[in-house]
């Protein structure tokens, strides 16, 4: 072979190589079985992360999610299947879609929902651009309870557009009304706020939605689907677009994604709503069966009359969420939400009897609170993470001033041992 490509002896193929760069040796360790690679890819992956018990929130959260829905999820006609164009070999994606679509509106207590978007901070957006387009108008209030996560979302969709964002304050961890009812006027497209917000306090919006319809403007909703299990929905306090992070709906953590964002709305709204809605109807034969009824994309309609660019589908995130919420059922819901709720609560009285812990009271919450410490937040996080918990969420990453403060996050996962050992870890760290 050398003699046929031209070369005298197997070095003269490297000679390119310099030197101080050549390898010491091209002596391969020997072969090993499927088995065998595996285990070592495995005892290499381990290296890459701790086992941390995690009490992070922030919008994305710890929830069990039942072996049945990746069991289901993974069944090739669902994780092969893309956007249903055609319904005659499409029935089961969208009978699929049709019962999520169905599911999010019992949940936010709305009248129509859209079969999915991205995830929880572009379906904020989309929300957002929905009010300004339904209202024709080009001002728009954000509680500062929003998260800061998806309003930097909204903020980066709308750099280059000519829509004016004012944020009001948080008062004792809730939306101030004076604030909002002052700059109120017929300039104003919608009102955007959070429950819980991003601080884990919960607030009823009945009258900010009062005083917004008042002055022609719509309230936007981000919402944190788990909490509805017990709290009033936007439904009930009369809200007009409702979106949220779908993640706490049978889908893991995932290193962050791929995730879920719903939206529901009013039916007099439903043709300015971004995505596509699937319907039920019957075919020649009388059958019921299911079609996409609206699809307000550029492909579909002319683009001016468009709604929204988005053209992936996220359906299979959807489908995981209609199986766990099929799998847990009305009464489940209630259940889970009420444990979330309960676990929260015994952690924030353990946490108290913590010399120098703050736990703020002055707003009731569901699974997620804040907490001031005696040390700087991210220090205290950073040391334990050593010790094998993942204690919170330092609110100085997005708020100046908030050095000691973090949000910590309780679900359904976390169990009374667990939080006994996170309490005994902090106060030792805190003592030193």
């Amino acid at each position: 072979m050398l003699q046929k490509i031209g070369v005298k002896k197997i070095d003269d193929l490297f000679i390119d190589i310099k030197p101080q760069h050549k390898p010491k040796s091209f002596n391969l360790p020997k072969g090993k079985s499927e088995f065998e690679v595996l285990e070592y890819l495995k005892s290499l992956s381990a290296k890459n992360s701790t086992q941390l018990v995690p009490f992070i929130g922030g919008g994305y959260y710890d929830h069990y999610v039942p072996a049945v829905v990746s069991a289901l999820t993974s069944r090739g006609e669902f994780f092969t299947a893309y956007t249903p164009y055609q319904p005659e070999c499409s029935q089961g994606t969208l009978q699929s879609l049709f019962e999520y679509q169905s599911m999010i509106c019992a949940m936010t207590d709305m009248e129509v929902s859209n079969a999915s978007l991205y995830e929880g901070g572009t379906a904020l957006y989309e929300a957002v651009m929905m009010a300004l387009r339904i209202t024709g108008r080009k001002k728009v209030l954000v509680d500062g309870g929003v998260s800061p996560i998806h309003k930097k979302i909204i903020h980066s969709y709308t750099d280059n557009l000519h829509y004016e964002f004012v944020e009001t304050p948080v008062i004792h961890g809730q939306a101030s009304r004076a604030a909002i009812k002052e700059l109120l006027n017929k300039d104003i497209a919608a009102v955007v706020v959070q429950n819980p917000n991003f601080f884990g306090a919960i607030d009823d919006y009945t009258d900010i939605v009062d005083m917004a319809h008042k002055c022609g403007a719509l309230v936007v909703e981000s919402v944190y689907p788990i909490s509805l299990g017990i709290l009033k929905t936007p439904g009930e306090m009369g809200v007009d677009i409702v979106t949220g992070e779908g993640q706490s709906l049978g889908l893991a953590l995932n290193f962050g994604g791929p995730y879920l964002g719903f939206m529901a709305t009013k039916k007099e709204f439903v043709r300015k709503m971004p995505g596509r809605i699937v319907g039920q109807t019957v075919d020649t034969q009388g059958r019921r069966c299911y079609v996409n009824t609206l699809q307000a994309r550029e492909q579909h309609i002319r683009r001016e009359k468009a709604t929204s660019n988005i053209c992936t589908n996220v359906a299979l995130c959807a489908i995981q969420a209609v199986i766990f919420m099929s799998l847990v059922g009305k009464q489940g819901f209630k259940e889970l939400a009420g444990i979330n709720a309960d676990k929260a609560e015994y952690m924030k009285q353990c946490l108290a009897k913590i010399k120098g812990v703050e736990v703020k009271r002055s707003s009731p919450t569901f699974n997620e609170f804040t907490v001031c410490l005696p040390k700087d937040a991210s220090s205290v996080v950073e040391v334990m993470i050593k010790k094998g918990f993942a204690a919170g969420f330092p609110l100085s990453r997005y708020y100046k001033g908030m050095d000691n403060y973090m949000i910590v996050a309780v679900t359904e996962k976390r169990t009374k041992a667990e939080i006994d050992a996170y309490v005994k870890a902090l106060g030792e760290i805190l003592l030193k």
